[in-house]
C-alpha cells in the first residue's frame, strides 16, 4: 500500500522547513513573505506528487473545517433543492463547502446526522428541523457551534432564524379568491405541527372569517406517497361538492391536487380554482398556469448563510439570535381567473408583494 505523503516528506524533497509548507498550504504565504518562487516550487510539487492534506489534522490546527453541515426535509423537494443551491453557492464565494443530508422529517434521523456532522467537526449548522431535537440544538449552542434555523423554527429554543410570512401568504391567497368570486374555499395541509404550517393554516382561518365564509381544512398525513395523496384529495373533493376553491399549504400537496382534480375530470377555474402555497418551478407551464404564493429563494440563501458566516467570524455576533422575517409574493395566473369572467388572460403573471 503506497504511503500517504506529510508535509514533512514535501519539506525534505523540496529542503525547505515544514512550517514553509504549512504557511504555502494555508494561504499564508504572503503574509509570511514567503517567495513566489518557493509558493510555485510547493505548489507544482504538490501537484506531481498528488498530495492530499489531512482535514482533521488541519482543523486541530486552525480550529476550522471550512465545512458546514445542512440539514432539510427533502433534498430532493423543488424549495429546498432551490434553497440548498443558493446557500451552497453564496458560501463556495466564501471558502466555505456545505455537507447536506435529508431528514425526513425524522427526529431520530435528524438526531443522528447531527451527531455524524458533530464527529465531522463542521464549522456550523443550517437546518429546518423536525420537532424533538431540541436537547441536541441546545448542546450545540451550548459548545459555541453556530446554528440557524430557516423555514421553521422550535418555539422551545432561542436560535437564529430565517423565516417568511407564511401567515400573511395563506391570508392574501384567501383574499385574492373571495375578490375573484370564490367562496367555498378549501385548505388543504399537512397533519403537523411546525410552526410554518400552523402560521399558513392561521392566515387561512383569518381570511375566512373576514370574508364571512365557512372553513373548510383538510390535514393529510405527512409522509403519504404522490399516489396515495392525490387519492385523498379526490375523495376529500368528492365529500365537499360546495367548494369551489382549494389552497395547498405546500408545493407537493398541490401536485396531487392537481393529478387529483385533472383524474376527475374537472376543470380549472371553472369547475374549482386551485393555489398552491411555494411555486413550483413548473407551475407557469400548467394548462392553465397555476396561482402560487412564492417563498424569496434567493432572499432566504443570502440571509441564512451571512447570518451563519457573522456568527463564524465573530464570537460576540455568535451569542446573538435573530429571527428575520422575509416577505413573501402572490403570483397570480390563470388558475384563479374571476369566475364571473369568462375569457382568456395574458400569460404573464401580476406579482403581489406581500408585506
Amino acid at each position: 500500500m503506497k504511503k500517504k505523503i506529510s508535509i514533512h516528506d514535501i519539506a525534505k524533497a523540496l529542503d525547505l522547513s515544514a512550517t514553509t509548507i504549512s504557511f504555502v498550504l494555508n494561504g499564508k504565504a504572503e503574509e509570511k513573505k514567503i517567495s513566489e518562487d518557493v509558493r510555485k516550487r510547493v505548489s507544482d510539487y504538490i501537484k506531481e506528487v498528488g498530495y492530499q492534506p489531512n482535514m482533521i489534522a488541519k482543523s486541530l490546527r486552525t480550529g476550522k473545517t471550512h465545512i458546514i453541515g445542512m440539514l432539510v426535509e427533502d433534498i430532493s423537494d423543488p424549495f429546498f433543492s432551490c434553497i440548498s443551491r443558493g446557500i451552497e453557492t453564496i458560501a463556495y464565494n466564501h471558502k466555505y463547502k456545505i455537507f447536506f443530508a435529508s431528514t425526513e422529517n425524522d427526529t431520530e434521523k435528524t438526531k443522528a446526522l447531527i451527531k455524524v456532522f458533530r464527529e465531522r467537526q463542521v464549522d456550523g449548522y443550517i437546518m429546518a428541523p423536525p420537532a424533538g431535537v431540541e436537547e441536541e440544538i441546545r448542546a450545540l449552542m451550548d459548545d459555541d457551534i453556530p446554528v440557524i434555523l430557516f423555514d421553521r423554527y422550535l418555539p422551545s429554543l432561542n436560535t437564529s432564524t430565517v423565516i417568511i410570512d407564511n401567515f400573511s401568504g395563506s391570508y392574501q391567497a384567501v383574499k385574492h379568491l373571495s375578490e375573484n368570486g370564490f367562496s367555498g374555499i378549501a385548505f388543504l395541509t399537512l397533519n403537523s405541527e411546525q410552526t410554518q404550517m400552523h402560521a399558513r393554516l392561521q392566515g387561512y382561518l383569518k381570511a375566512i372569517e373576514e370574508s364571512g365564509c365557512q372553513p373548510v381544512v383538510q390535514k393529510l398525513p405527512s409522509k403519504l406517497s404522490h399516489e396515495l395523496s392525490a387519492e385523498m384529495v379526490q375523495e376529500f373533493i368528492k365529500q365537499h361538492d360546495k367548494i369551489d376553491a382549494i389552497i395547498f399549504a405546500t408545493n407537493y400537496l398541490a401536485i396531487s391536487g392537481l393529478q387529483a382534480i385533472r383524474d376527475m375530470g374537472l376543470a380549472i377555474p371553472d369547475d374549482i380554482a386551485v393555489i398552491g402555497f411555494d411555486d413550483n418551478t413548473h407551475f407557469n407551464l400548467f394548462t392553465p398556469s397555476i396561482t402560487a404564493v412564492a417563498q424569496p429563494i434567493e432572499e432566504i440563501a443570502q440571509e441564512v448563510v451571512r447570518q451563519l458566516l457573522n456568527a463564524l467570524s465573530n464570537e460576540r455576533e455568535s451569542r446573538i439570535r435573530r429571527m428575520v422575517m422575509l416577505p413573501v409574493k402572490l403570483i397570480v395566473r390563470n388558475s384563479t381567473y374571476p369566475k364571473v369572467k369568462k375569457k382568456i388572460v395574458h400569460s404573464e403573471p401580476s406579482t403581489m408583494k406581500i408585506n
